[in-house]
């Protein structure tokens, strides 16, 4: 007879644990089925915060744009920016925002790095200014709340630096 309300209350904890495992795994499976999209990360924007000789500042702007019927919650990013295999900056990001449903959201992050060791390598790059410069993005969302999901995000392209320097100079 002792034995019996234990029984009772094992079970009713295990029917307890099964419901809201049930909860949880419906309420997250857009981000682990197969409708989950992989939201899409773009640079937009590179500013100069400061320069001294062994050390620089940039603030990169970055926007999310989610494809998914839910709401991503975002953690962080990890990232690397290289040009032409030059290492801009390498860091990470513990800043959380939400991107809404089929909706885009925009994050800033500090990046500091020392070109001068690179300052010849720059400075031919530049000397050109009709020769295409390429960029490689390499970074890592870590995305949810309750269940963790990493998404990888690589972008590869090139600028021109003529295109956005002033030709009255």
């Amino acid at each position: 007879m002792i034995a019996l309300p234990f029984f009772r209350f094992h079970i009713g904890m295990r029917v307890s644990a099964v419901l809201l495992l049930a909860f949880f795994t419906s309420s997250c499976s857009t981000w682990f089925g197969r409708d989950f999209r992989e939201p899409e990360v773009q640079l937009v924007n590179v500013e100069l915060v400061y320069a001294r000789l062994l050390e620089q500042e940039f603030l990169l702007e970055f926007r999310i744009d989610n494809p998914n019927e839910q709401s991503l919650p975002v953690r962080g990013m990890t990232y690397n920016l290289d040009i032409n295999g030059i290492s801009l900056g390498r860091g990470q990001s513990n800043q959380w925002l939400t991107v809404p449903a089929n909706g885009s959201a925009r994050f800033e992050l500090r990046a500091h790095t020392n070109l001068w060791r690179h300052v010849k390598n720059l400075v031919a790059l530049f000397r050109n200014p009709d020769q295409p410069i390429s960029y490689a993005l390499e970074a890592e969302l870590k995305t949810g709340l309750m269940f963790n999901k990493k998404v990888p995000v690589r972008r590869r392209g090139s600028f021109t630096p003529g295109e956005y320097l002033d030709s009255s100079y």
